[in-house]
Parts: C-alpha cells; sequence; structure tokens
C-alpha cells in the first residue's frame, strides 16, 4: 500500500507540473474532498476541476523540492514542496497582477481511498505570497 500510495502522490504532482489536468483529475475519487487554504471545503472531482480552471486563468506554477510521507498503511500522506509561480490575472479581492513571480513553500495533506486521492488540504503562507506580489 505504501508503494502505490507513492506512486499515486508522484503522479499527482507529475500531472500538475505537466499541467495535465485531466490526468490530474483521474487520480480523485468522485466524492473528493478539497480544503482550499485559508478557504473553505469543496466536494467532488467537479468542483476540483472548476478551482482548478479558476487557478489557471491567474497563475502559473511549478512545483519542486517535493517531498512526501506516507503512513504504513498508504491510507494517509502529506506533502512538501516548492512553489514557484507567476501571477497573471488579478484574483477577486487581491493586489493588481502584473505578472509577478513569486517563490514560497507549500504542502499538503491527503487522504487515499480505493487507489484514489479523497482529501487533499493546501497550506502555504499567504502573508508571504501577499508580500512578495505587492512588492
Amino acid at each position: 500500500m505504501f508503494t502505490s500510495s507513492t506512486k499515486l502522490l508522484r503522479d499527482y504532482y507529475a500531472a500538475f507540473n505537466a499541467a495535465d489536468w485531466d490526468g490530474m483529475l483521474s487520480l480523485l475519487t468522485e466524492d473528493v474532498t478539497h480544503d482550499i487554504n485559508q478557504g473553505s471545503r469543496e466536494t467532488g472531482r467537479e468542483a476540483f476541476a472548476a478551482f482548478i480552471a479558476r487557478m489557471n486563468r491567474c497563475y502559473s506554477e511549478q512545483l519542486s523540492d517535493i517531498v512526501l510521507m506516507v503512513s504504513p498503511d498508504g491510507s494517509r500522506a502529506a506533502a512538501e514542496y516548492v512553489v514557484a509561480g507567476r501571477y497573471l490575472k488579478t484574483g477577486e479581492g487581491l493586489p493588481q497582477a502584473q505578472g509577478q513571480l513569486y517563490l514560497l513553500p507549500g504542502g499538503a495533506f491527503f487522504d487515499i481511498r480505493d487507489g484514489r486521492i479523497a482529501r487533499i488540504s493546501n497550506y502555504y503562507n499567504l502573508r508571504d505570497w501577499l508580500a512578495q506580489v505587492s512588492a
């Protein structure tokens, strides 16, 4: 289980970095729960697809230095990474986008069920991001 869960998460982040959104979505359960950093909880693969579409309008991001940690039974996992991005379009209630570059640490927690991701909880330091794009 440990190895298959690790592979699942590697595939998830490889799909993210390749902008393979359909590939990423295929790794999620239909009822996936997504906890948005300092935001609300959304449920369902369709809601996650809509979130990805919103993010892609405003940001271009790549993740590096990805470290994965998986529980012995493979049912829970965590990831730590560095986000390198460009702020493309102003998000609602956020500073004006002017193509600013940013670099910040991030992390995520996962529940894994039946070989797919059933929960994603993403975290990053919003104040750090705001300082970088407001400078």
